[in-house]
């Protein structure tokens, strides 16, 4: 791990082809350290998995965009990088954001599972909410580990004793708190119609097939590839890493 353009990065693997692994929104790039193994087998390049802005420990914005958000990953590269992205939930819209004339990233394809495509007024206007929220802070490890889990959508997924699930938390004074800023949560919907209208590289659109956030329906209507991951749901990278690769078949 390291620090590079402001941001943590976890990173590993050969040369080309670069694999970008961005995480979905309240987690940070630990979420993937069930690939690690599984690259190392079927990956022959490179890999990086960023904190987002705002998460684990990576610096936070003024303000939360994806436009924002994507600036920030772009400058993890350099000129002559050919960048594959596999992005879960939000890491999926930055993606598509990052494959936009509007970043100098030579971006070949861009892969978002989970993204949720479809908002209610509802919806958005309790993730404005949580935004507008104070810091928690929580007297245990126990308890915020606990929250981070459930903020994150890892809960049942990971146990709260992961190393992955400390990379989400902040120490200080005996007390605890997420390292994610909640002013994250008002960064609203995508313009999903747009992203995929702008991006430069070819889109693939997946999901598990338990998904809550999404169907195969709303995928299907955006005239893109989409892609079911049979027996998964939302977070299907960290259920089954051997099943969720295979997203990346077309690239290796």
């Amino acid at each position: 791990m390291e620090m590079q353009a402001r941001l943590r990065v976890r990173r590993g693997g050969g040369e080309e082809p670069l694999l970008l692994l961005l995480h979905g929104l309240g987690a940070t790039g630990d979420v993937w350290d069930g690939w690690w193994q599984v690259l190392a087998q079927q990956w022959p390049g490179r890999w990086l998995a960023p904190d987002l802005p705002g998460h684990g420990g990576s610096p936070r914005l003024a303000a939360y965009t994806f436009d924002g958000f994507a600036a920030a990953v772009a400058d993890l590269f350099q000129p002559g990088d050919h960048v594959v992205v596999l992005g879960h939930s939000l890491g999926g819209v930055v993606g598509l954001t990052l494959a936009s004339a509007r970043f100098p990233v030579a971006v070949q394809a861009v892969i978002g599972l989970g993204i949720k495509t479809d908002w209610t007024d509802e919806e958005l206007d309790r993730a404005q909410a949580l935004a507008r929220r104070p810091t928690s802070w929580f007297a245990s490890r126990d308890e915020a580990a606990a929250r981070y889990l459930r903020v994150s959508g890892l809960a049942g997924l990971l146990p709260a004793d992961d190393p992955a699930v400390d990379a989400g938390l902040v120490e200080q004074g005996g007390r605890w708190r997420l390292a994610m800023d909640s002013a994250a949560f008002a960064v609203g919907a995508p313009n999903m119609t747009h992203l995929l209208e702008g991006s430069r590289a070819p889109v693939t659109l997946a999901r598990g097939q338990n998904d809550p956030m999404n169907t195969d329906e709303q995928l299907a209507r955006l005239g893109v590839p989409a892609v079911t991951l049979p027996g998964l749901g939302h977070n299907a990278h960290v259920e089954s890493p051997q099943q969720s690769i295979v997203l990346l078949d077309a690239y290796r």
